[in-house]
This record gives structure tokens, C-alpha cells and sequence, in this order.
């Protein structure tokens, strides 16, 4: 029996207490249907429990890589759901793209919560779209352009700009960041230099371009994607009665990678909303890595400001990972800096421990692919299967290379972002024989010799190209006989899931996994970019190619870009679970001069490097309820409140070595003189005023009015190089001193 109120009930822990909790991201492929709404909550740990019973009110996740982020939220609306606390229909959840949205549904379906909308902002937009265009605006709506290149080339022509291959991918990405930003044409260049954007062109021209293009598709009564989200948000503000009919049916928001919203979809989710704030968002800014497109962490960093009553649940158990790897990353992120470094989460590995991660060093670019490449083959030969592993590069021209090596060496592999699994033409063509297959039953002669449904499938699909044994080499055919491979173990998986289960229930799941776009695994190592890649993961990730200026790329020059850069780095890192191998080469070419050098991401962590700085530990997993204190954490460390001695967690409190609500000591007059030498100082470098020193290090100096550079350097938040920097300054004024402008050390990078 549930409690009044519509509150959830709180079954008890023993499930994960016992050792019971299952892989946040590694679940069976076939699960069964958990009884009621509080088997959905078992296997859960507890900060993840919380988010699933956390039902009303705003709510933000702050999750960290494979920390189970995904089985949280869809664990919470299942649980919802199955206890009859939120209708399937009112709940929308939204994320950023089609594999993630299907994985979504997928999962959902399994734990009995059908029925929810899982989609894309563009995909879930359409459809408000083209329901309400007819009623408010009239006639169809117009057709959808799959591609804007062509037409962005037909503008430039008409304004007489010439340009290349590579400046018209790049001019028209940024008519696309210019509208999910909400910048028109005129106001192109004065926002690229407010914002200090590089723009590939002279801005006037790209404004002209734009203007141009805008044009092209009015005249010829076309849209684009980004069309699609500001016709929605047009209509949903002009049209209050649709506005209200959207918001009846939709009264439960979620949405998945928050870190990566822009300012167009979060008007938008707004207008969803209405005055409500029946919203889940989760997201991690340290996986921030797409604002080229105009994503923004700031609505993640801003939620609690925007929503002072929210329920905020931090998950920092990686299950994913070894402590190994788990090690480098925090280490990676220790060295960060700017807004999001501040928020960054430190996690901690619940697996057992693994290999070190290799760091090797290579003479040139084709040595480091064949070592690469023979790697690979031991590890294979080792029983890692080849679809588990992946080779993750900054840039796709980098694949050419690794693609030739591991060819030569006779390793399978495929190209992240071909095209989805289920609308290959080869897994059309098997899709349509088992279903004939299927409907023929006993009369299909292919079956005579066949016992049970994996040798049903195997007889099938012989006839489409699968044999027992992989074809030699690599291209096509191979690629095709790893497709039909791929359904013969997905049937072999679904038979031992539901024993005695037939052709046509197979089909009937094929279709289901279409439907969601949830696709069996390749047997093939995986080439994929550091973009491409977020979200996923493998046994074994090789991370090649991380060269100064390649990593970070020669192109980014900002304190910003570098960090993006970093977390780059970063979501690579992350995405192994056992196996890490990361390496660069001194030379482009064999016998070439041997100048380039390791990534300076790498400092600290590869053997004989020293590290730049880093940062103190941010605090660890827990949950947060309204403006009030911490109600909960994980165990993080040694660190004690110097007033009540209580185990501190949070970095906050670790900084001031004190709890929040604990009696302070601070000198109010010295914090108020230190705030106003940082404004100073944050001005003089062209740097936000936490660059300097955030406010709870400030509170900590305060406190401690340190006497000497040992004493200040004592205090969290205040490292060597800030130290340096701003050390005589900060002395000064805790000794009553006056400052004169510019003291604390040279007006450079922060």
C-alpha cells in the first residue's frame, strides 16, 4: 500500500546491500519484466534508487560517466508508471539523438513502462508540428530539407562567394549554430565578435550567405531542422491554446544529456513547461564537448539557481570502469579549468581492479597504426571480442590509416556512423526471409533439417551470404556477412532468454528493435571519432593520435576550446571498461623529423611527466533537497569539520574545513576587501571573477587570515601556480595592507 499524499513507498536496500546491484550499464539482453513497481527499484544503489523515487518537483541528475545515468531515469519513469503515480502518455522524455531515444524506449518496453514518448527535441517538435500547422498557420507544412549544403552552395553563388568543399561544410555549420543560438542574419557578425567566435569566413560575407539561404528557402517553401524547433517555439508562443493543449497532454518532463542543450531547445522545453516544474534533467558538464553546435552546460550549472527547491542527486559509482582507468580520468579533470572543472565530479570505480593503461610512444603515424593494429590481434587472440573494442581518433581523416593496418593485419572492423543497423540492405533482405520463413512454418523445406530457432535462423540466412566461417579480408562482403552474423547471435541470445520461443516471436522482436532502433552488436572493432563515440563504450579503447596539436586540435586556441578539448579527451577516456592504451607518434612519416610531442593533457599522467596543477577533489556522490544542506553522501575522505569533527565530503566544505551549517568564524570585513581585489584582478585579465579564486576559497582565506605563503598555500583551491600568482597579494590584504592595482602577478592566462 503506497503512503498518502502520492508519495512513492521506500522498500528497503537489501537487494543492493547484499551485493545484489547489477551492472549500471552493462545489463542482459533480454530481461524479464520486473513484477510490480518495486521490483523496478531492485538492483538500484542508493543514489540511483533516489532518482527513481524522486517523482515530484524539479529534479537534477548530475552523473558521471558510466555511472548509470540511463538505467536511473528510466528506472524512475518505469517505477512512476508501474506505480501509478505518472500516466505513460503525459511523460515526454527527450535526449540528442535517435540511438540514444531508441535505447530509451528499448528499455522502458523491458521494465513494463510502455507506452512513453522517448525522442528527440527535433524528432518530438515535428510531430507538435505537423499536428498543429494546419490550425495554426493553414495548408501543409512545408517540406523538410534533408540536406542544406546544397542550398547554402546555391546561396553563396548568388551573393558571388566562392567557396571550397571544406568552407561550405563549415559555413553552413555555422547558419546552424547561428539559429539553435537565435541569432538572425544581421546580427551575425556583431554576436561572432561579442562572443569572440572564429568564424571560417569573413562574417559579413557569412551573414550575407545566410540572409541568401533564408531567402532560398522562402521562395521555394522548404525548412530545416532547425526550422522544425523555432516554428514549434513560434507557435507555442503566439498560440496559447495549442501552448495549453500540449501541456494537457505532456505533464512529466525528462531529459537526458542537459549539459548539451541549446538556447533554442531550452526555450523550447520552457514552453513544455509552462509555469510548471514537473522536470528531471541529467547530465554531466564535464562531457560538455558539443558547444560548436551551441550547446551549453550553463543550463545544467544554472538549474539549481533557476529552481532553489529542486532535488539534486549526484552519481559518482562508476561501474563501467577499472580503478584504473577510473584513476587517469579523475586525474585528466584534475588539471581543468573554468566554470565546468568547478562542478566537476570525482568518481569512484566499483569494479575490481585491471591493467595499468598503456602509454606508448611511437616513431611515426604508421608505426603507431601497425602497433596499434597487432595490439589488437593479441587481444583478440587473448578472447576479447572484436566487437569490444575500439580505436577513437580526433578527426575522421585519422580512420584511413588504422583502417589499412588492421585490414593487413586481419582484424574486422567497421566505421562508426555508417548507416543504422536495421536499414542495411542486407539485414532488409534477412528481416523479409525470416518473416517469409516465419508465415511458411512447417512447409518451408529450408527448415527440415533445422532444431530449435537459432539453427532456424543460421538455415535461413544461409541463403542471404552468413556462413559458419567469416569471409578473408575486409570491405563489403565482410561487412555484410558481419550483419547477418550479428542477427544469428542475437536469435542465439533471445533463445536461451525465452526457451521455446519461435521464428515468429524473433521476427516480432526484430521489429520492435527496428522500431527503437536498438541494434544487435557488430563483431568488428570500432573506428570512430572522440564525438561519435560519446555515450558508448567497449571492453578496450585504444586512443591514438594524441599529439600536441591534435589534441588539443591546432585550432583551438581559447582557454575554453582547450578545456572542451580536455573533456574530449575526457569522454574517450571514459569509455573503456577494461582495456586503455593511449599513444602518439614523433613524426607524420617514416624516417621524418622527430618533432611533435605528446599531448600536454597527458602531463602528470603518462610515466616521467609532471603535472601543470591540479585541482582538489570535488565532492562525491549524494543527494541534495532544496536550498538545505547535504542529507547524504558517500563516504569521499579523511577530511574532518575543524568545529564538529563530522567526515567532510562536499568540495564546498572541504575548502572552508568546516560544515556548511557549522558556526563560521570568517573575517566579513577581510572576505568583502578580497571580493572586491578579485573583481580588480578578474578585470585586468579578461577572466570571470571564480577564474581568480571561487567564493568558498575566499570564505576559506577569510576564515584562516593566513600569515604566510606556507599558510595560504594550505588552503584548498589556492595551488602552486595561483600561489604564485596571487599569493603576495592575498597576504597583504589579510595583514591590513592596501594593494596597489595590478599586484599578484603577471596579466596573462589564469
Amino acid at each position: 500500500m503506497r503512503p498518502p499524499c502520492g508519495q512513492p513507498p521506500r522498500p528497503p536496500l537489501a537487494t543492493w546491500q547484499h551485493g545484489g546491484v547489477t551492472a549500471a550499464t552493462h545489463s542482459s539482453l533480454f530481461p524479464q519484466v520486473p513484477e510490480s513497481a518495486d521490483a523496478v527499484l531492485d538492483g538500484l544503489d542508493p543514489e540511483q534508487r533516489e532518482v527513481a523515487m524522486a517523482l515530484h518537483g524539479p529534479v537534477c541528475v548530475l552523473a558521471g560517466a558510466g555511472t548509470g545515468k540511463t538505467r536511473a531515469i528510466t528506472h524512475r519513469i518505469a517505477y512512476g508508471v508501474r506505480a501509478g503515480i505518472l500516466q505513460p502518455t503525459s511523460v515526454l522524455a527527450v535526449t540528442f539523438t535517435n540511438r540514444a531515444a531508441g535505447e530509451m524506449r528499448g528499455r522502458l518496453r523491458q521494465l513494463g513502462a510502455g507506452g512513453v514518448q522517448a525522442r528527440t527535441f527535433h524528432s518530438a517538435a515535428l510531430r507538435q508540428l505537423q499536428y498543429f500547422w494546419p490550425k495554426a498557420v493553414g495548408g501543409d507544412l512545408p517540406r523538410l530539407l534533408e540536406r542544406k549544403v546544397q542550398l547554402v552552395a546555391e546561396a553563396a553563388a548568388r551573393c558571388r562567394i566562392r567557396l571550397d568543399r571544406n568552407e561550405l561544410r563549415d559555413v553552413t555549420s555555422e547558419i546552424e549554430w547561428s539559429k539553435v543560438t537565435q541569432t538572425v542574419p544581421a546580427d551575425y557578425p556583431a554576436v561572432v565578435a561579442k562572443t569572440q567566435r572564429d568564424a571560417p569566413r569573413d562574417p559579413a560575407e557569412i551573414s550575407q550567405i545566410y540572409a541568401m539561404y533564408e531567402q532560398l528557402k522562402r521562395d521555394r517553401s522548404v525548412i530545416d531542422f532547425e526550422d522544425v524547433l523555432l516554428l514549434t517555439v513560434a507557435i507555442l508562443q503566439d498560440r496559447h491554446d495549442i501552448a495549453d493543449h500540449v501541456r494537457r497532454q505532456y505533464q512529466h518532463f525528462v531529459v537526458d544529456e542537459y549539459q548539451d542543450v541549446s538556447p533554442l531547445q531550452q526555450r523550447l522545453l520552457d514552453l513544455w513547461l509552462g509555469d510548471r516544474d514537473t522536470l528531471c534533467v541529467v547530465g554531466d558538464a564535464s562531457q560538455t564537448i558539443y558547444s560548436f553546435t551551441g550547446a551549453t552546460p550553463d543550463h545544467l550549472l544554472n538549474f539549481r539557481t533557476r529552481h532553489p527547491n529542486a532535488t539534486v542527486v549526484k552519481l559518482v559509482r562508476d561501474y563501467r570502469s577499472t580503478p584504473q582507468v577510473v584513476h587517469l580520468a579523475n586525474g585528466l579533470l584534475g588539471q581543468a579549468r573554468g566554470r565546468a572543472a568547478e562542478h566537476r565530479l570525482e568518481l569512484v570505480s566499483q569494479r575490481e581492479s585491471g591493467p595499468d593503461p598503456a602509454h606508448t610512444e611511437y616513431a611515426d603515424e604508421p608505426a603507431e597504426a601497425e602497433g596499434t593494429a597487432r595490439r589488437i590481434r593479441d587481444l583478440i587472440a587473448a578472447g576479447v571480442p572484436a566487437g569490444e573494442i575500439a580505436v577513437l581518433y580526433r578527426v575522421n581523416s585519422q580512420s584511413e590509416i588504422y583502417e589499412q593496418a588492421l585490414a593487413d593485419a586481419g582484424v574486422p572492423y567497421q566505421l562508426r556512423g555508417a548507416e543504422r543497423f536495421f536499414e542495411r540492405a542486407e539485414v532488409r533482405e534477412a528481416g523479409i526471409a525470416l518473416r517469409g520463413a516465419a508465415r511458411a512454418g512447417g512447409n518451408d523445406s529450408l527448415l527440415d533439417d533445422a532444431e530449435g530457432l537459432p539453427a532456424e535462423v543460421r538455415a535461413v540466412l544461409s541463403t542471404k551470404g552468413w556462413t559458419t566461417e567469416p569471409p578473408a579480408g575486409s570491405g563489403a562482403v565482410r561487412d555484410r556477412w558481419e550483419s547477418l552474423a550479428a542477427l544469428v547471435r542475437l536469435a542465439e541470445d533471445f533463445e536461451q532468454a525465452k526457451p521455446g520461443a519461435t521464428l515468429s516471436d524473433l521476427v516480432a522482436e526484430l521489429d520492435e528493435r527496428a522500431a527503437a532502433q536498438h541494434a544487435p552488436t557488430v563483431q568488428g572493432v570500432t573506428l570512430a571519432s572522440l564525438h561519435s563515440a560519446k555515450g558508448l563504450e567497449w571492453d578496450a579503447v585504444f586512443l591514438v593520435g594524441l599529439n600536441e596539436g591534435m589534441m588539443p586540435i591546432t585550432y583551438a586556441k581559447t582557454d575554453e576550446q582547450i578545456e572542451e578539448e580536455r573533456r574530449l579527451l575526457y569522454v574517450g577516456v571514459t569509455r573503456a571498461r577494461f582495456h586503455l592504451s593511449l599513444s602518439w607518434s614523433l613524426s607524420r612519416s617514416p624516417g621524418g623529423r622527430a618533432a611533435r610531442r605528446p599531448s600536454r593533457f597527458l602531463n602528470g599522467l603518462r610515466p616521467g611527466s609532471v603535472a601543470l596543477g591540479m585541482r582538489g577533489a570535488v565532492g562525491g556522490g549524494g543527494i541534495e533537497r532544496g536550498p538545505g544542506p547535504v542529507v547524504k553522501r558517500g563516504r569521499r575522505g579523511p577530511a574532518r569539520c575543524r568545529v564538529c569533527g563530522k567526515t567532510l565530503t562536499d568540495a564546498g566544505e572541504m575548502k572552508l574545513m568546516r560544515c556548511d551549517d557549522c558556526p563560521s568564524d570568517m573575517d566579513e570585513a577581510l572576505y568583502e576587501r578580497l571580493r572586491d581585489w578579485r573583481a580588480v584582478r578578474a578585470k585586468e585579465i579578461s577572466q570571470p571573477a571564480y577564474c581568480v579564486f571561487t567564493d568558498k576559497t575566499l570564505m576559506a582565506i577569510a576564515e584562516a587570515v593566513p600569515s604566510s605563503a606556507g599558510e595560504l598555500a594550505g588552503i584548498s583551491g589556492v595551488g602552486a601556480r595561483k600561489l604564485d600568482r596571487f599569493g603576495t597579494a592575498v597576504l597583504a590584504i589579510c595583514a591590513g595592507e592596501t594593494v596597489e592595482e595590478g599586484l599578484g602577478g603577471a596579466v596573462d592566462e589564469v
